[in-house]
């Protein structure tokens, strides 16, 4: 059986904080919850969040109309 060494899980949780802190600040820029980032990990979830993120009214942005 092979086993996962210490260093290899210190890059594995480096990696995923990397990943997650910009969505988070992302997230809370933009006036919604920070717990959105779960949905990132839900395979078909996450496709659609990006698509509705994309296109929503962001709460904590105002718009300057041209």
């Amino acid at each position: 059986m092979h086993t996962m060494s210490l260093g290899y899980w210190i890059v594995v949780i480096a990696v995923v904080i990397a990943v997650l802190y910009p969505y988070v600040r992302i997230l809370r820029r933009t006036g919604y919850s920070a717990w959105w980032v779960v949905a990132m990990f839900i395979p078909i979830v996450n496709m659609i969040m990006l698509w509705v993120f994309a296109f929503a009214k962001w709460p904590g942005v105002t718009r300057v109309e041209r």
